[in-house]
């Protein structure tokens, strides 16, 4: 039975995906829109994240142990990432990843907690089996299943897009200078935890650097090439890995 930090759960990701949408929507058409939509989405995000960190980790505890534990969880990760954007100046792409996320885990509640309540269940699969899901809640399950992987890539790489656009941003006076270096260590912590994410950097800078190569100009090569060096050097500095988590 759902208990009502799990439906909290859930508000948090439905706030998020009407937030969101709004607000992308009104970006991608050239349209105003006030920045609380940006802001209510990021709110969605801290209270569906803060409601799985506590979940998982337990109540905040002043021990090196646990604060270790927790800088290395994926949930407390994306936490803190949420409230970065939440309390900085609105960058509309930071709100793709979080809404691919809340998506998914509104499908799933939707599936396993609200369908139940209003649709009818299936017959048994076998005469005096228990009874089968509603052939909708079957369907949908089938969507998520088959789409996950495909929607985790796309998480991955618009990821590496919003560090584009945060480095971009910052030597353009758009965002902070701060967000570049926050958003690089968030991407080093997903590369050493994400293979989707280990994907997406080799894929990127394969391209990249086939493209740089093509142009034959050694000033640009060079540049590119001191670039990478300066990525490589910052991900290998010490840190330990964890195992995967699902983002919630």
């Amino acid at each position: 039975m759902a208990t009502t930090q799990h439906y909290l759960w859930a508000g948090g990701h439905f706030l998020l995906l009407v937030s969101a949408l709004r607000y992308l929507l009104a970006y991608v058409t050239f349209k105003t829109v006030s920045s609380w939509w940006y802001r209510a989405s990021f709110l969605g995000a801290l209270l569906s994240y803060a409601i799985v960190c506590y979940k998982s980790l337990g109540s905040p505890q002043p021990t090196g142990a646990y604060v270790k534990k927790a800088l290395m969880d994926e949930n407390v990760q994306y936490l803190f990432l949420a409230f970065f954007w939440w309390s900085s100046k609105p960058v509309p792409l930071a709100l793709v990843p979080f809404f691919i996320f809340s998506l998914f885990h509104a499908l799933t509640f939707t599936r396993t907690t609200l369908m139940p309540r209003f649709l009818p269940p299936g017959p048994p699969a076998s005469a005096g089996g228990p009874p089968q899901p509603h052939p909708l809640a079957k369907r949908l399950q089938s969507w998520v299943k088959a789409n996950y992987d495909k929607a985790m890539r796309i998480v991955a790489y618009a990821e590496l897009v919003i560090l584009g656009r945060v480095l971009l941003g910052a030597l353009f006076f758009r965002n902070s200078f701060v967000a570049p270096l926050v958003f690089i260590h968030f991407l080093r912590q997903r590369y050493y935890q994400s293979a989707f994410t280990r994907d997406a950097i080799a894929v990127t800078d394969a391209r990249i650097t086939d493209f740089v190569h093509r142009a034959g100009n050694p000033m640009i090569a060079d540049v590119w090439q001191k670039a990478r060096e300066l990525f490589a050097r910052w991900g290998a500095g010490p840190i330990q890995a964890a195992g995967a988590a699902r983002r919630d």
